[in-house]
C-alpha cells in the first residue's frame, strides 16, 4: 500500500489507516478474538497506520491494540493516541460507561491539558499498549480547552517531539475552524480531521485544507464513514451519524448518493 511522508517529519503513513475505537467496545461489545482478527486483516491487507486513544473503551482499544500488534516488527507500523482525557478511578461507578463504549466504569475521563496531565498520559498509554514510544500523539477533542490546550499541552508536545520522544504532533477533533487554528497557530504538524471530509459533508475544504496547504502541514482524514452512516452500500434506519441516531434528512441524502455510486 502506498505510503504518504508527513511533510518536514520522519514519519510516514500508509494511504489508508485503522482506527480503533471500535475495538474499544464502540456501541457494543466487540469479542477480543475479532479485535485481534480485524487488526490482523488490516496487517494483512497492508494497512500499517493504527490511530487508538485512552477514551476508546476507557484504554480497551489501546490494551487490545498493543497486544494485537505485539510481535510485529515495530518499524514496520506507526501508532498514534491522544491526551487531554486522563482515565482516573471512579469513586461513583454505575456499572457501563455512559459515552459510547460497552466497559465497566471502574475508571473515569477527566480533561487535562496541562504539561503534566500530557506526560501522564502519554505514560499511561505506554503501559496499556506495552510500547516503548508513541510515532504520534493527538491533543483528543479541545474543543472548550483551547487556551489550556494551545499553551501548555501543544508547546509540551513540541518538546518532546524536538527530544525526539515522539515523532509528531497535532489534534483530532469533530470540527474543522479550530483544527485551522491549530495549524496557523501553533507548532502542530498535522491535524486528524474526524468527519469533516466525507461523501456527506465536505466543510474541512474551507478552512483545515487551505491552511495546511498554506503553512505545509498535513492533514489525516478520519471518521470518513461519519459514524457509520456511510459505512454500507445502503445505508439503513438506525445508523449513527456523529455519534447519534442519523436524522432522516442526512439519511435520505446518504441513501441518494448511495443510488449514484
Amino acid at each position: 500500500m502506498h505510503q504518504q511522508k508527513i511533510q518536514d517529519t520522519s514519519v510516514s503513513l500508509t494511504e489508508l489507516g485503522f482506527g480503533a475505537s471500535v475495538i474499544g467496545n464502540l456501541y457494543r461489545v466487540t469479542p477480543a478474538g475479532d479485535a485481534t482478527a480485524a487488526v490482523d486483516a488490516a496487517w494483512d491487507a497492508g494497512i500499517r497506520y493504527f490511530d487508538t486513544a485512552p477514551h476508546y473503551g476507557l484504554g480497551l482499544s489501546e490494551q487490545r491494540l498493543g497486544a494485537a500488534l505485539r510481535g510485529r516488527p515495530r518499524d514496520e507500523y506507526v501508532i498514534s493516541s491522544k491526551v487531554g482525557r486522563l482515565l482516573v478511578p471512579n469513586e461513583e461507578p454505575h456499572g457501563v460507561d455512559t459515552e459510547g463504549f460497552v466497559v465497566r466504569d471502574d475508571l473515569r475521563r477527566q480533561w487535562d491539558f496541562s504539561r503534566d496531565g500530557v506526560l501522564r498520559s502519554i505514560e499511561d498509554t505506554l503501559e496499556r499498549t506495552g510500547l516503548d514510544r508513541l510515532d504520534i500523539v493527538y491533543l483528543h477533542d479541545p474543543d472548550d480547552h483551547w487556551q489550556q490546550a494551545a499553551e501548555e499541552a501543544m508547546p509540551t508536545l513540541a518538546e518532546l517531539r524536538d527530544q525526539g520522544v515522539i515523532g509528531v504532533i497535532g489534534a483530532g477533533m469533530n470540527q474543522s475552524a479550530m483544527l485551522a487554528r491549530f495549524l496557523r497557530e501553533t507548532a502542530a504538524d498535522v491535524v486528524m480531521l474526524a468527519g469533516r471530509y466525507t461523501l456527506l459533508d465536505q466543510s474541512g475544504l474551507d478552512d483545515v485544507l487551505p491552511a495546511a496547504q498554506e503553512h505545509g502541514k498535513n492533514v489525516v482524514a478520519v471518521g470518513v464513514f461519519n459514524s457509520g452512516l456511510l459505512s454500507l452500500d445502503r445505508p439503513a434506519k438506525g445508523m449513527k451519524y456523529d455519534y447519534q441516531d442519523a436524522p432522516p434528512e442526512l439519511l435520505a441524502r446518504a441513501l441518494a448518493i448511495a443510488e449514484v455510486c
